[in-house]
C-alpha cells in the first residue's frame, strides 16, 4: 500500500513541512485579522483538506472554537507536522457560530412549525391518491416519497452550509443558495447564476399561487356540499367561489400578520377537532382488503405521485426554519428536527391513505370530507370547520406570494402611492388564485398538477442540482460517476422513467 510506504511518508513529511511549518508565524496566528486564504491557501477547500489529512495521520488532533479580531468565529484546527511537534492553527469559518437571530427558535418550536407546515389539505387527498395506486403500491410509494423528500431536504441544508462556509456568510435563502451553487460550479454554469434567484422565486410564487387556488376550490366545494342539503343543489360551485371572492380580498388586505394570529390559532384548534371526527368516520366501518386493489392501473401513478408530493413536501419553509434556529446544527442531525418531523408525517399520511382507501375505495374524493355523510350534522360541521380553517390559511399563503411579488420585486420600482399599489398587488394575487380555481374546480387534478409541476422542481430537482454543483469538484473518477448517478436519479427531470410518467 503506497500510503504506508517509506516513499509516501518522506513525501508527506516534506510537503506538509513546507506548507505549514515554514509559514511565518504571523500568517497563521488566530488573533490576526487575516482570512484563511491569506495564509498561503489559494483554494478555500485546501484548509479543510489539510485538516482531514492531518486527522487521518494524527488522531490526537482536536478542534476548538475561536473568534478573530474581524468578528468572525472560526473552528481552529490543531495541526502538527511530521517533523515538528509544536501544533499550528488554521482558521475555518463556521456559519453556525456567526448567525445572529433576533428571536431564535428552540428545537421543539421548530419541530412544531415543521409539523404544521407539512400537515395541510394534502392529507385529506391521500385516500384518493391510494385509489390511483392501490393499497400496496400506495403504502410503499408514500414511504419512498417520504424518504426521498427527507433526503433532498438534507442535501439542500448541507449544501447551504457548505456554500455559506465558502462565502463566509452566516445564512442564505433558497434563491441565494442556488445562485451561489452556480457560481461555485463548473465554468459553463456560472453564466446562469444571475438568473437563479428569478427562477427559484418564480417557482416559489407559482407554488404559493397554486396552493391558494387549491384552498379556494376546497372551501367552495365543502360549502357547496353542506348547502346542497338545504338549498338548490344545482348551483354551480363557481357561484360559491364568486360569493367568497370579496371577503377573501378584504382578508388579504390585512398587512400585519399579528392581526390574523388569533384566527390562525382558532383555525389550528378547529383543524385538530376536525381530524378527530374524520378518524371516527374512517374507523367506524373498516372494510376488508378483498374489495380493494393492491396494485392499481399504472396510468394513475402520476396522479398518485403529484398528490403525495403536494401533501408531504414543505420545501418552502425548510431554510427559513433552519436559519432561525437557536442551534441550527440540530436541524439535520440524526435525531434532529427534520427526521423527527418527517417520520411521523410519513407514517400518518400512509395510515390515512391506507384506511381511507379501505373505507371508501374507488369512490374516494379529492378531499375525504366530501365522502362524509351529507345529511349528518357532525359531518357537516367538519366540512364547515375545515372550510373556515383553510379560508384563513389562504390569507397566510397569499402573504408569502405578496412578499415575493411586492416586497422583493415591485416595491423598489414604484416611487409614489406605494400603499395604493400594494393593495392593488394583494387584490391581484387573490384574483389570480380565483381565476385558476374557476378554471380548474377539480381538487384531485389541481393538487396533482401543483405537486407535479412546482414541488417536484423545488423539492427534488433543484436540491439535487445544487448539491451536484456544490460538490462537483470533491469527487474524482468512479466516485464522481457514482455521485452523478445518485443526483441523476433523484432528479425527476433527468430520470427518463420518472420524467415519462411525470408528464403522462
Amino acid at each position: 500500500d503506497f500510503t504506508h510506504s517509506w516513499l509516501f511518508r518522506v513525501c508527506y513529511s516534506f510537503t506538509f513541512h513546507e506548507l505549514v511549518v515554514k509559514m511565518p508565524s504571523d500568517q497563521i496566528s488566530l488573533h490576526s485579522s487575516t482570512k484563511p486564504e491569506k495564509v498561503g491557501v489559494d483554494n478555500p477547500n485546501l484548509v479543510l483538506e489539510i485538516q482531514k489529512t492531518t486527522e487521518a495521520h494524527h488522531p490526537s488532533s482536536h478542534t476548538t472554537s475561536k473568534s478573530s479580531n474581524n468578528g468572525h468565529k472560526h473552528s481552529a484546527y490543531m495541526i502538527s507536522s511530521v517533523s515538528d511537534k509544536s501544533p499550528k492553527l488554521i482558521e475555518e469559518y463556521d456559519p453556525y457560530l456567526n448567525r445572529t437571530v433576533k428571536h431564535p427558535t428552540t428545537f421543539f418550536e421548530t419541530l412544531i412549525h415543521m409539523l404544521k407546515a407539512s400537515l395541510g389539505t394534502g392529507i385529506l387527498a391521500m385516500p384518493n391518491a391510494f385509489h390511483n395506486a392501490g393499497y400496496l403500491v400506495g403504502s410503499i410509494g408514500t414511504m419512498i416519497i417520504g424518504l426521498l423528500c427527507t433526503y433532498t431536504i438534507h442535501i439542500l441544508v448541507h449544501s447551504e452550509y457548505e456554500l455559506c462556509r465558502r462565502k463566509k456568510v452566516a445564512s442564505m435563502t433558497y434563491p441565494e443558495t442556488a445562485e451561489a451553487a452556480l457560481i461555485m460550479g463548473p465554468k459553463p454554469t456560472r453564466k446562469f447564476a444571475p438568473y437563479a434567484g428569478a427562477v427559484c422565486n418564480t417557482f416559489l410564487l407559482a407554488y404559493q399561487i397554486g396552493s391558494c387556488s387549491i384552498y379556494f376550490v376546497f372551501v367552495a366545494t365543502n360549502i357547496k356540499a353542506v348547502a346542497d342539503e338545504y338549498i338548490n343543489p344545482d348551483i354551480n360551485v363557481r357561484i360559491y367561489m364568486c360569493i367568497l371572492l370579496l371577503p377573501l380580498i378584504l382578508v388579504n388586505w390585512v398587512r400585519n400578520l399579528k392581526y390574523l394570529a388569533p384566527f390562525s390559532s382558532i383555525a389550528n384548534a378547529v383543524t385538530l377537532i376536525s381530524f378527530g371526527i374524520i378518524a371516527y368516520y374512517l374507523f367506524s366501518d373498516i372494510r376488508t382488503l378483498d374489495d380493494r386493489n393492491a396494485v392499481a392501473n399504472f396510468s394513475g401513478m402520476p396522479l398518485f405521485f403529484g398528490t403525495v408530493l403536494f401533501a408531504m413536501e414543505a420545501i418552502g419553509v425548510v431554510m427559513p426554519l433552519e436559519n432561525e434556529m437557536k442551534c441550527p446544527e440540530k436541524f439535520g442531525s440524526v435525531f434532529g428536527v427534520l427526521n423527527c418531523a418527517m417520520f411521523p408525517i410519513t407514517l400518518l399520511y400512509t395510515v390515512v391513505g391506507f384506511f381511507g382507501y379501505l373505507r371508501y375505495g374507488s369512490s374516494a374524493e379529492g378531499s375525504i370530507t366530501l365522502n362524509l355523510p351529507s345529511d349528518e350534522i357532525l359531518a357537516q360541521s367538519v366540512k364547515l370547520m375545515l372550510a373556515f380553517a383553510i379560508y384563513i390559511t389562504h390569507a397566510l399563503n397569499c402573504y408569502v406570494a405578496v412578499d415575493i411579488a411586492w416586497t422583493q420585486k415591485l416595491k423598489g420600482k414604484i416611487q409614489n402611492n406605494n400603499l395604493f399599489w400594494e393593495y392593488i398587488t394583494r387584490t391581484g394575487m387573490v384574483l389570480v388564485t380565483f381565476g385558476f380555481a374557476v378554471a380548474i374546480p377539480n381538487l384531485e387534478l389541481f393538487i396533482s398538477l401543483v405537486g407535479a409541476l412546482c414541488l417536484s422542481t423545488m423539492g427534488l430537482s433543484f436540491p439535487a442540482i445544487i448539491q451536484l454543483l456544490t460538490f462537483w469538484n470533491d469527487y474524482k473518477g468512479i466516485h464522481f460517476t457514482l455521485f452523478f448517478f445518485k443526483e441523476f436519479n433523484c432528479n425527476p427531470y433527468f430520470n427518463p422513467w420518472v420524467c415519462s410518467r411525470h408528464f403522462h
